[in-house]
């Protein structure tokens, strides 16, 4: 059985999570509501101005093996690479015997996309044409879909991961790690000249609020049976190690 200390950790991450939530989609829906009104074009401009030559919009700041760092790293965020990093983590889930949980992988970055590209076509936003682009694109603007999808697909790998481990510090090295991926992809889609930098917050904002709202649906399935549950919340429960412990099934 899980402990009263463990139930109190987990209604208290519940209530940090539902913030986390709302926050991001408050967020989401302030920035978006600024992009229509055009309020944000100064800001915008301002940024995506600061990161080139005042001689050359075409040369960005930095040395030169910076920019081929930038497109390195923007890859991390692409369809190609997070569709393989989430198969993966599912592939890695169901040999841990953890079905629900790759289901629930599969769900939230399936989701996660779909949403995406409906926001995408639902505010219709060009892209950048301020500066030159570094790297090609075709899609729409707002939000980032590499801000989006890679915080949708980090985090949630990142704390599907995090509850097989029953050490602090192995939670928090995953967990800032995912974070970091998230936020440095982010970052060079602006650098890059193809994102406005509130495409960029916008899609941290209601990617993030993504990822907790699916983690939140698991918690409650998990009370329910229906979902595995993490390292530390199954430490004492009987039958654990056995074949056939997988709760729900």
């Amino acid at each position: 059985m899980i402990s009263r200390r463990t139930l109190s950790r987990i209604e208290l991450g519940s209530v940090v999570s539902l913030l986390v939530v709302a926050g991001g989609l408050f967020g989401f829906i302030s920035i978006a509501d600024e992009v229509r009104e055009g309020e944000t074009h100064g800001f915008d401009s301002a940024i995506l101005l600061a990161l080139r030559s005042a001689a050359d919009p075409a040369d960005p700041i930095g040395p030169h093996w910076l920019e081929g760092m930038m497109r390195d790293i923007t890859s991390l965020g692409g369809t190609a690479v997070l569709t393989l990093v989430t198969l993966v983590a599912v592939g890695y889930l169901v040999i841990e015997r953890k079905r629900h949980a790759a289901l629930l992988l599969a769900i939230a970055v399936g989701g996660g996309t779909l949403l995406s590209s409906i926001l995408k076509l639902g505010f219709d936003r060009p892209r950048p044409d301020l500066v030159s682009r570094l790297v090609d694109v075709q899609t729409l603007s707002f939000p980032s879909g590499h801000a989006m999808l890679s915080a949708v697909t980090y985090l949630t790998i990142g704390v599907l991961l995090a509850r097989t481990s029953e050490r602090r510090r192995v939670k928090s090295y995953i967990l800032a790690v995912c974070i970091t991926l998230t936020l440095m992809i982010g970052l060079t889609r602006v650098y890059l000249g193809v994102h406005w930098p509130t495409d960029v917050l916008a899609g941290w904002s209601v990617g993030a609020a993504w990822a907790v709202l699916c983690w939140q649906v698991a918690l409650y399935m998990q009370k329910r049976g229906q979902v595995e549950a993490s390292a530390t919340e199954s430490v004492g429960e009987p039958n654990q190690s056995a074949p056939n412990a997988e709760i729900g099934r």
